[in-house]
């Protein structure tokens, strides 16, 4: 029924997908504004004591993953890869388990691609390097410099620091560690990641049987559905291209993403239609995976249990205080972030921009004791699905991640399951 529903939103105009979900999640935040107004047993938050930080963030500006067939061409000059002297900041990346750093096999597939100019394809540039630097001063602001919540100095036992394996990403976290604490306290600082088969931090379809069963097909259906098939005729047309062209709208958006940020364009057809591009980008994933319960669970069910868990070990008594940390950070993607949001109910229908963090605080009250977690996606503060308000209660919040989480076994279970026919 769920997917019904959304094939259905697919068909309509341009614009009306954006607009009813921005009045969704604005008739939801302005609920939340009138109960903190004239509801009851208002929280004193100057009592409020922060416990822990969670951030997810998606790397910075990158090339795109795969140029379009076209004869203009942008060219991708190796000179964007100089690193800016600030963002330095040493490291090393191990294992999970402190191993060796796994091997990345995604990371050689980018590197089969060579770009106009000589860049590979999806390599982090200094336009992202300094888009993950500003990330880093921010965060430092709000838990260094305006609370005194961490360290100023990168401290191990303070945070704990995590991205998928691929190059971006770990330079992306670099450039954030440097705006964050500056220069590490000795030594270099340890990134984890984890083998790729195995890897949480963004939807598995190499490990997940039936996530990846479940899309087989979508993605070109998707691009035949009436409205997202009409637009994008428009499109290759303005572009020159032939019908036949195997281009779909999250291609066509990637390039246009990547060129826009650098200052680069090639056909002024992608900034006319740059509305629409996005829009049907995000229209096609949601074609792509369906936000029904069992897709968002294969997609980021493991994570939020990750998330969870976190949350859960800092707030129980009994727990090792040398196991938590009071700083999470986990360096992902867009589309991790796409789901983590339709999961939460703050999904705004518009693609993820670079650089964007979304980060969970936990706070508990010093006279009552009761816990409570505030949501933050892009700076912004968030009212979950769920929750009455922007101050969450741990166990409401906890309520709504239930829903979509999945621990080890019954993701597994889950992603062996024969599929219908049809699906």
């Amino acid at each position: 029924m769920t997917t019904k529903v959304f094939r259905g939103r697919l068909w309509v105009p341009v614009g009306v997908l954006t607009s009813l979900a921005y009045l969704v999640h604005q008739r939801r935040v302005v609920l939340a504004e009138q109960r903190r107004t004239h509801g009851q047993h208002p929280v004193d938050r100057s009592l409020l004591e922060l416990k822990m930080v969670q951030v997810v963030f998606r790397h910075g500006a990158r090339s795109p993953l795969k140029s379009l067939p076209q004869k203009e061409q942008v060219e991708w000059n190796p000179r964007l890869l100089e690193v800016p002297p600030q963002t330095q900041f040493d490291y090393i990346v191990t294992d999970l388990t402190g191993g060796p750093k796994p091997h990345s096999p995604l990371e050689s597939q980018y590197r089969k691609t060579v770009l106009k100019g000589g860049m590979f394809a999806g390599q982090l540039t200094n336009v992202g390097m300094w888009q993950m630097f500003a990330l880093g001063e921010r965060l430092r602001k709000n838990y260094v410099e305006d609370v005194t919540f961490l360290s100023p100095t990168f401290n191990p036992q303070e945070v704990f620091v995590r991205s998928t394996n691929i190059y971006r990403n770990l330079e992306s976290t670099r450039c954030l560690l440097a705006g964050f604490f500056r220069h590490p306290k000795e030594g270099p600082i340890i990134i984890h990641t984890d083998e790729a088969s195995s890897e949480v931090l963004y939807p598995n379809f190499q490990n997940c049987c039936s996530l990846r069963e479940r899309i087989r097909g979508r993605k070109q259906a998707a691009s035949l559905q009436p409205g997202i098939s009409e637009d994008l005729k428009k499109v290759k047309e303005g572009l020159g291209m032939a019908s036949s062209e195997e281009v779909d709208f999250i291609l066509l958006f990637d390039n246009m993403a990547a060129e826009q940020v650098h200052g680069l364009l090639s056909c002024p057809t992608l900034k006319r239609f740059t509305q629409m591009i996005e829009q049907r980008a995000v229209d096609t994933v949601l074609y792509m995976h369906s936000e029904d319960r069992e897709n968002l669970q294969m997609m980021v069910g493991p994570f939020l249990h990750l998330l969870q868990s976190n949350l859960l070990s800092a707030v129980d008594p009994t727990f090792p205080a040398g196991k938590t940390r009071k700083l999470y950070l986990y360096s992902a993607h867009d589309v991790t972030l796409m789901p983590l949001l339709m999961a939460l109910g703050i999904f705004d229908h518009k693609w993820p921009p670079f650089a964007v963090d979304l980060t969970l605080e936990l706070y508990q009250h010093q006279e009552s004791k009761e816990w409570f977690v505030q949501l933050y996606y892009h700076g912004e503060e968030q009212v979950p699905r769920g929750c009455p308000d922007r101050l969450c209660p741990l166990d409401q919040f906890l309520n709504t991640m239930s829903v979509y989480a999945l621990n080890p076994e019954k993701y597994h279970m889950l992603c062996s399951r024969a599929q219908e026919t049809g699906l």
